[in-house]
């Protein structure tokens, strides 16, 4: 009973070991972000700029694997799968942690139970525009021109997006009717706005900036919670005349559960090394991307929040995709 006491004691030493070497080891071979995005858009652009750097920074390679479709769906249930080793990273926006739990009646994937935070990356601010064809100039004259006309039409480029919630917002705090048109993306609905095929929808900087140069689009305001230093001169639309409006598009690392504490503060501590550096944040910035940052747990607090309130105006909205 002694000698297999004594050996018990030494398995336990050496697997703890092993543990406590690979966590001190990590990185050793290849990492995967998998990005629920094809590819040529902002987030891929994004995360290849975050994937060379790191790959730079810890000496071993860092792959982009684009996984898109059925809503980030697909990605999220692969990286959910994955070994939790730290090598297979999940590149999750709002939708794929917040919206979606209350969008899907089934979902095949917790964002609570399934992943590990590893940190919250960036945020995209997102503005309200309107087709320079609306005879207005602020959120006050949109709010009393279509409290004139009800069942304007605005757009977005999807239901249950970040883009559709955020006007769904404005109309329950400013009361005004507006008409939903879903689009399959941004690639969509923004030339829809230029055309004047609806009158305001949400979409991300770059993608509006040719079009506000060129005089066919105004911006209106941001929906962050405050000004974003990408475009300080636009307020935002909580100033603006909808108190308490706050809508965004994050984006950030999640890992599988179960992934080794250590691994897990190892890489939160590269890839900010990574979101900070200089030249990083300047490429950034020019794909209307403000770096963010945080701790695992504050990421976490995050998503538990994001997916109460966002709970709350997916049911208000009356949102649904299947």
């Amino acid at each position: 009973m002694q000698w297999m006491n004594m050996t018990i004691a030494a398995v336990a030493v050496v697997l703890g070991g092993v543990g406590h070497t690979s966590a001190q080891t990590f990185p050793s071979k290849t990492i995967h972000f998998v990005v629920p995005y094809g590819s040529g858009g902002s987030p891929d652009v994004m995360s290849r700029v975050l994937a060379q750097k790191l790959s730079e920074n810890i000496g071993q390679p860092v792959v982009v694997d684009n996984r898109p479709g059925a809503g980030g769906i697909i990605a999220a249930e692969a990286v959910a799968k994955a070994a939790a080793d730290g090598y297979t990273l999940f590149i999750a926006d709002t939708g794929h942690v917040a919206i979606n739990p209350s969008l899907y009646a089934k979902l095949p994937y917790d964002p609570i139970k399934d992943f590990t935070p590893v940190t919250l990356a960036v945020t995209t601010p997102l503005f309200l525009a309107a087709t320079a064809t609306l005879p207005i100039q602020t959120v006050k004259q949109l709010i009393d021109y279509a409290n004139s006309k009800p069942g304007l039409p605005y757009g977005s480029s999807g239901n249950g997006s970040p883009h559709h919630l955020g006007v769904e917002l404005f109309k329950l705090l400013t009361g005004v009717k507006m008409t939903h048109v879903p689009y399959k993306g941004v690639a969509q609905s923004v030339p829809a706005l230029v055309a004047g095929d609806v009158a305001v929808l949400f979409a991300a900087l770059p993608s509006l900036s040719p079009h506000v140069r060129s005089g066919k689009v105004r911006l209106l305001a941001v929906g962050t919670a405050a000004r974003t230093p990408l475009m300080p001169e636009v307020p935002t639309l909580a100033e603006s005349g909808a108190p308490g409006f706050e809508i965004d598009a994050d984006i950030g690392f999640l890992a599988p559960a179960g992934t080794p504490r250590e691994v897990v503060q190892k890489l939160n501590s590269e890839i900010l090394k990574v979101l900070h550096a200089p030249d990083v944040k300047q490429r950034l910035a020019g794909l209307g991307i403000d770096v963010a940052g945080s701790s695992p747990e504050r990421y976490a607090e995050a998503i538990r929040a994001k997916i109460q309130r966002y709970g709350k105006l997916v049911k208000d909205a009356g949102a649904r995709v299947d």
